[in-house]
């Protein structure tokens, strides 16, 4: 291993490591609005664009259960403790055993999905139309491959992570986006969806797996390919990630339980909610996704040091900046759905009754975006400390709760019912982790959370209300948008500025420096 290798991960450099992230993220939120931009225009809201998004519905379980997601979230804690107590060799050899085995896992599985692919698809999906079904079949079938490099990918980027290296992690959902517009742009008017799969599979290949070995290469990290899933390490490293893999976090399953059960709902359901979640989505990852990813590595430095104090004091600042951001952002997205929905997609196939659905919906998933920040960040508390099982049956347990719940709202209002019971359910869940986490491990403490949310709420309330009643000015989306924008910005920026506290400056002031070059 290189020498020069970045070590330790440090506190101070997390207000620069969320610019980097937050950035990536917003270019990733940009790419992924003109990814459904081409997907509305080409394809509106009706079945087809419905068996689009139910095919990614096999893809990601599998994904969930071969740790994709949770690779880099156990990973990192544990391949730093490996490194630190025994050295280069053994954290080398960790990755090799990672990477070779994950990588026959998941194409064996992925070949086992394929064969069932039909049977599976009637299963989650019965009331599609025997044609959508079809669709939904070939489209899985074109996807399900690229969870391989999705898994690979995962474990060769939690290892730069590790060694301080995140420019991959910020690029990889960069180029995947870019794959899937790419895709649609040159096949969808002749394949129609498959454009749009065929491009998704490509982008996966490209940014998820391949960046990340250049990169590894570059940082003097080598790579081998070691196929030992009853290696010792692994199975240690198994055992800390399996309550992520088994464990069934909101997170994960709200989007699930979106398509599940919208589903049930009728033609377009799927579609109209699946443009509505990716809208809610923006501030979730500008804020909870880029904060949660550049602060694990050093909540684990801190607690793989023993330096509980401190750790609970950055993960408290953390909270505090990241609750107060999501607040206000929520706000303004709310206050601007109806605009920006029509702003956005309403062109080609996607028509004004599309857009009016889309607004609806996008309003009720506002809701719960402060609930998915803290949950996305106070999840790390647990895992800096490698304290993966108690936080997931916690998650797991809300999750499953929260069954009943989605069946009746959606019964009772449609489409604004499954928003509404994911909004509800992830606050509650978010709520439930923060108390976890207090009684388990002592800290951060509450108080100073319930001041922040309600300094939020004092800016977010008036400028949100300046955004609606300035939008409502003018007629078109373009306008609205534009008014009802300045509006939100001339009250939110002051009042985050004058009410917002030294955590909630500092992200800010991290984010004006990598804008302007400064390095953190």
């Amino acid at each position: 291993m290189n020498p020069e290798v970045t070590r330790r991960p440090r506190a101070s450099r997390i207000p620069f490591l969320v610019a980097l992230l937050g950035g990536s993220v917003l270019l990733s939120r940009v790419l992924g609005l003109v990814r459904e931009m081409v997907l509305a225009a080409e394809l509106g809201a009706g079945a087809e664009v419905d068996a689009y998004r139910a095919a990614f519905q096999v893809p990601d379980i599998l994904f969930h259960f071969l740790s994709g997601g949770a690779f880099a979230v156990a990973f990192v804690p544990f391949y730093t403790r490996i490194r630190e107590t025994r050295g280069d060799a053994a954290a080398e050899r960790l990755l090799a055993v990672g990477f070779g085995t994950m990588a026959v896992v998941s194409a064996l599985a992925t070949a086992g999905l394929w064969i069932w692919a039909e049977e599976l698809v009637a299963l989650q999906f019965p009331r599609f139309a025997p044609e959508t079904q079809a669709l939904t079949v070939r489209l899985t079938r074109i996807v399900l491959p690229a969870q391989i490099f999705f898994v690979t990918g995962g474990v060769l980027r939690a290892a730069l992570m590790a060694n301080d290296r995140f420019a991959p992690q910020a690029l990889a959902p960069l180029v995947y986006n870019a794959g899937i517009i790419a895709g649609g742009v040159l096949g969808a008017r002749a394949m129609g969806a498959e454009g749009f799969a065929w491009g998704a599979l490509a982008g996966a290949v490209v940014g998820p797996f391949l960046l990340p070995l250049l990169d590894l290469r570059r940082a003097g990290l080598r790579l081998r390919f070691r196929f030992a899933p009853f290696d010792r390490d692994f199975l240690a490293y198994l055992w800390r990630a399996a309550p992520l893999i088994l464990g069934m976090s909101l997170l994960t399953v709200d989007e699930w339980y979106d398509k599940w059960f919208g589903g049930l709902l009728g033609e377009g359901a799927v579609a109209q909610i699946g443009y509505a979640r990716m809208l809610m989505l923006v501030p979730v990852g500008l804020i909870g996704q880029a904060v949660a990813t550049a602060a694990l590595p050093a909540l684990s430095q801190l607690a793989s040091e023993g330096r509980r104090e401190e750790l609970d004091r950055t993960l408290l600042s953390i909270l505090r900046a990241s609750l107060t951001l999501a607040v206000v952002l929520a706000a303004g997205t709310l206050a601007l759905a109806e605009p920006g929905v029509a702003l956005l997609f309403e062109r080609g196939r996607f028509t004004a009754e599309d857009s009016a659905g889309v607004a609806s919906i996008l309003v009720v998933f506002c809701l719960g975006v402060p609930g998915w920040v803290i949950q996305q960040v106070a999840g790390r508390g647990f895992y800096a400390r490698e304290d993966m099982w108690r936080p997931m049956l916690l998650s797991t347990a809300v999750a499953l709760l929260a069954i009943p719940l989605y069946l009746e709202l959606g019964e009772r209002f449609g489409s604004q019912g499954i928003a509404g019971a994911g909004a509800l359910a992830m606050s509650v869940s978010a709520l439930c982790l923060l108390l976890f986490l207090r009684v388990l491990h002592g800290g951060p403490r509450l108080t100073p959370l319930i001041g922040a949310l309600g300094r939020a709420l004092l800016v977010a309330l008036p400028a949100g209300v300046a955004a609606g009643w300035a939008a409502s000015l003018v007629q078109t989306p373009w306008a609205g948008c534009l008014l009802g924008g300045a509006a939100f910005a001339i009250v939110a920026i002051p009042g985050l500025w004058t009410l917002g506290d030294e955590a909630t400056r500092e992200v800010v002031r991290g984010a004006v420096g990598k804008l302007f070059g400064r390095r953190g």
